[in-house]
């Protein structure tokens, strides 16, 4: 008998020597870091709602009760049941049930009337037909990557379980390594911004933290063929802090040659990540370059996540458990704290912050019991980086688009897809609600309009405030009529640019490709567009040259040819709209944590940033502060 396989069967003792008599436990498994138990009374189980709790709080795993598949009351019966429980009002969608784990996936226009209060409703359901009820929302607005991403994971329900059974043996394995240490080890974004990823290895345990691409650097890649990283196959779990491309868009790369493990992050970087990196190939062929994976590896990575939720502390290696928190970044971003051993090191990894509160998030969490060394973004790092306050930030906006207005120009805005872009359709939606500028077309082109619907499919992850408005779809802002999706390509273009005055919201943010490329022909040579910055533009990108002034930049022809494309339209940046903090709100990150790390590692961000910011949270807090470069390893214990 294995270590585990022992393991289960002491848990299972321990399980029925806690419980009434009168319910049975048949079976007790591992799926992923979650403890399933199974038992031919669930209804009982549902009726001591406190037992569950009581469990896992006794045995400090998280639990999953499911029933024998031979005490379930028949699928067309049990939907019955279940409509006559749930309150019309809720929206049921669509019922689909799986036997084989006696789960019934609920889908609701208001998921929270189908959960009731403190999971009541849930418990009467499983009280009445046994089945054990999940939950999830219908899109407001209809999301082919939320449609598609669910239908994929239900295809692949059998082989996840396996995925899942594997780690979680994997995960509850019994440690082997004899003594204990601590590294990180820098693979990527370091005096940089893109290319994000890192080691953080234990004597039992190494896990790789983000592997993104560097915008404008096509062959810059993460020093994935270094010796902490390689072979892959050796590397026990990925964590992904968000989906933007310079965090997320090699994850895919690692299943080609050899990782078959865990991807951990929350539910919507799931669902954005199969967005983004399948755009990400797309632009690449598009564009004449080799993808450097195919879409058959996305599947897998999407196959292989294990979606959390903000503040569930999970196990994920025999001596690492990991808590992800709200990063008030871009939608599900998170700031992913590492508890090592039993209270040997504590490691955060900020991924990318944003401290304040934005119109979207609520500013990011930096509350943890304890935390020794915190590895941090320094993006807008630079003793000069202090941001324009969000509301003169709007203010300036709303001035740059009457301006325009006026003149009969269009607004050409290149936003990120994920996060600025919906930051600036609710600034925009409301200004024209409060007519503080005239009413126009909105176009948003790329894949702006399908990450808004991804955005109104995760509310609980938005500001407060907010995802209370688009639980009424008529206070739903991102379904104000001035929103225009362009899907027509070139033709649409065409029209827009021949029309009136209008605000256009394309990707890429960084201008390195997409539909933004269309709109430099289109509008560039018009004197009366005005182009408005409201992202970071990185150092190498053909967004960092027009806003530094470039009246002429590289193009190619339809042809093929190498071209060149004379821009006359004016140039604007407004600061403020970053789903980065600037230096101050990263200083009052670490200035408000309590306690305080010992030692602050300043990556993800140009040389000087790192080492102002390094230099600045040195002297403020008199802590242990590093700049470093890329392939160094930090050993803390």
């Amino acid at each position: 008998m294995s270590t585990v396989e022992k393991q289960l069967d002491d848990l299972k003792a321990e399980i029925a020597a806690e419980i009434p008599n009168d319910i049975s436990v048949s079976d007790v498994t591992y799926e992923g870091p979650e403890l399933v138990i199974y038992t031919r009374d669930p209804k009982k189980f549902a009726q001591n709602g406190d037992l569950i709790r009581t469990l896992a709080g006794k045995l400090r795993k998280r639990i999953t009760v499911r029933p024998d598949p031979d005490v379930l009351a028949r699928p067309k019966d049990a939907e019955a049941q279940i409509r006559a429980i749930i309150p019309d009002e809720a929206g049921v969608s669509d019922l689909d049930f799986h036997a084989d784990t006696g789960e019934v996936v609920i889908e609701a226009q208001k998921p929270g009337m189908v959960i009731g209060r403190h999971g009541s409703t849930l418990r009467e359901i499983t009280q009445e037909i046994g089945w054990t009820p999940e939950v999830v929302r219908t899109p407001p607005i209809e999301s082919a990557t939320v449609s598609n991403v669910r239908n994929f994971l239900k295809q692949e329900r059998e082989e996840r379980r396996d995925i899942l059974e594997r780690v979680g043996r994997q995960i509850h394995r019994e440690e082997l390594a004899n003594e204990q240490w601590v590294r990180i080890s820098t693979l990527g974004c370091c005096r940089e911004v893109g290319r994000a990823s890192f080691i953080l290895s234990t004597a039992e345990t190494r896990i790789l933290i983000d592997c993104g691409d560097k915008p404008g650097a096509e062959d810059e890649v993460p020093y994935l063929q270094a010796p902490e990283a390689n072979p892959l196959n050796s590397i026990d779990a990925v964590v992904l802090t968000h989906a933007h491309l310079d965090h997320s868009a090699l994850i895919p790369l690692l299943f080609k040659y050899g990782y078959d493990g865990p991807i951990y992050c929350t539910e919507p970087t799931r669902d954005m990540m199969g967005l983004l990196t399948l755009d990400y190939l797309d632009v690449a062929a598009k564009e004449g370059r080799t993808p450097p994976y195919e879409s058959e590896m996305v599947r897998e990575a999407l196959k292989h996540t294990i979606p959390l939720e903000y503040g569930d502390v999970t196990d994920i290696a025999p001596d690492v458990k990991l808590t992800l928190h709200n990063a008030g970044h871009i939608l599900g971003s998170a700031v992913s704290h590492f508890h090592i051993g039993d209270g040997l090191y504590n490691v955060a990894f900020s991924g990318d912050i944003h401290y304040e509160d934005t119109r979207l998030f609520n500013g990011a969490v930096n509350e943890f019991p304890r935390v020794e060394t915190l590895v941090m973004e320094s993006t807008y790092g630079g003793r000069n980086d202090y941001q324009t306050d969000q509301a003169d930030s709007e203010q300036r906006l709303i001035e740059i688009i009457n301006e325009t207005h006026d003149r009969d120009g269009k607004i050409l805005i290149p936003a990120f897809a994920v996060g600025r872009s919906q930051e600036i359709m609710l600034v925009i939606e409301e200004a024209m609600r409060e007519g503080k500028i005239p009413e126009m077309p909105v176009h948003l082109d790329g894949m702006i309009w399908e990450a808004t619907a991804i955005h109104t499919t995760y509310p609980e992850y938005l500001r407060d405030d907010l995802r209370d408005r688009i639980f009424h779809d008529d206070e739903n802002p991102f379904l104000s009529p001035q929103f225009n999706h362009i899907d027509a390509g070139e033709d649409e273009r065409r029209d827009v640019t021949d029309g009136g005055p209008a605000i256009i919201l394309s990707t890429s943010g960084m201008v390195t490709g997409g539909p933004i490329m269309s709109w430099l022909e289109h509008l560039g040579p018009d004197p009366n567009t005005t182009m408005v910055f409201v992202g970071y533009q990185a150092q190498g990108t053909l967004g960092r040259r027009i806003q530094s002034g470039w009246d002429e930049i590289p193009m190619n022809g339809r042809s093929g040819r190498s071209d060149t494309l004379a821009l006359d339209f004016n140039v604007e940046t407004v600061d403020g709209f970053s789903g980065h903090s600037g230096r101050q709100g990263l200083i009052d990150f670490v200035r408000t944590m309590n306690p305080r790390p010992e030692k602050v590692l300043c990556v993800h961000g140009d040389e000087s940033s790192v080492q102002d910011l390094s230099s600045a949270l040195y002297h403020k807090f008199d802590m242990r502060t590093f700049a470093p470069k890329n392939l160094e390893t930090f050993r803390f214990r």
